[in-house]
């Protein structure tokens, strides 16, 4: 599935969030790294149909955003997101999986408690061969590697054609993101393509597990060419780039603007009704 951006820009009350910014994803495992306050984040959501982009063209697998928003986010799915896929620590990973799975079917179906075997049904693909959680554990009392696989498991029920995971970063252990990316890379080789939002590359790590990611750099591109004068717009560039992610992810929920029909509907209804 392809993505392509040209000139694609976006910006909130507060100025400018993310861009201009030309690239092309094309299918498998893709990453975009950006520094922070490059506007990753916000720039996932609106290739996932989660938010509206102001300036340029944005098409997601032929569809044109934002006129083709809920389209897009038929086809997609995100994971990792603070604030958006987060899981309840008090909580059995059955009733977490059961709760999605009553989301995603018919209202009137009625969707049954889940066993071990449904479990790993549901979670198998992702996890491979790191242990499976069962049922009734509780969701704090899976470590990290586990949580953020159970997200991406979580994102995955509803069998997106493309799958967009934010902050990579926030896998603090090396050796737990490494398992991650193997993970994602597998679910990239399958019917899934993946596209990872970091702020540094692990190299080393995909190096280790013949790993071959398509890279875009969102921070060289909103910077552009290298100028002989600094100017009023390379500093303009560098101030829009000091923005952090956390203001990224606020004004992801202030554009009330991000709808495909009414405007009036806050971000955050259209993000929980499609994630």
């Amino acid at each position: 599935m392809q993505i392509h951006a040209n000139n694609l820009a976006l910006s909130a009350g507060r100025g400018p969030v993310s861009g201009p910014l030309t690239f092309s994803l094309d299918s498998g495992l893709s990453v975009l790294r950006g520094d922070a306050g490059s506007g990753r984040t916000s720039l996932l959501l609106t290739l996932a149909g989660r938010m509206r982009h102001q300036d340029g063209t944005l098409l997601v697998a032929g569809l044109e955003l934002p006129r083709q928003l809920r389209a897009v986010q038929k086809l997609s799915a995100v994971a990792g997101f603070s604030g958006i896929d987060g899981l309840e620590e008090s909580v059995t990973v059955g009733a977490t999986l059961r709760e999605r799975l009553a989301w995603l079917s018919p209202w009137w179906s009625m969707v049954h408690k889940l066993d071990d075997g449904d479990v790993a049904d549901i979670c198998g693909t992702v996890f491979g061969d790191q242990p499976l959680p069962t049922a009734g554990t509780l969701i704090w009392d899976l470590d990290e590697t586990e949580k953020f696989l159970l997200r991406i498991a979580w994102a995955m029920m509803g069998s997106p054609k493309v799958l967009f995971v934010d902050d990579i970063e926030q896998i603090r252990n090396s050796g737990s993101r490494a398992i991650i990316w193997e993970r994602l890379a597998a679910v990239a080789a399958k019917r899934t393509d993946v596209v990872v939002a970091a702020s540094s590359l692990d190299s080393a790590l995909w190096d280790e597990r013949g790993i071959n990611p398509l890279v875009v750099d969102i921070s060289a591109e909103a910077a552009g060419p290298p100028s002989d004068t600094p100017d009023a717009d390379a500093t303009d560039a560098t101030d829009a780039t000091d923005a952090t992610d956390a203001t990224d992810a606020t004004d992801a929920t202030d554009a009330t603007d991000a709808t495909d029909a009414d405007d009036t509907t806050p971000l955050h209804e259209l993000i929980k009704e499609s994630v």
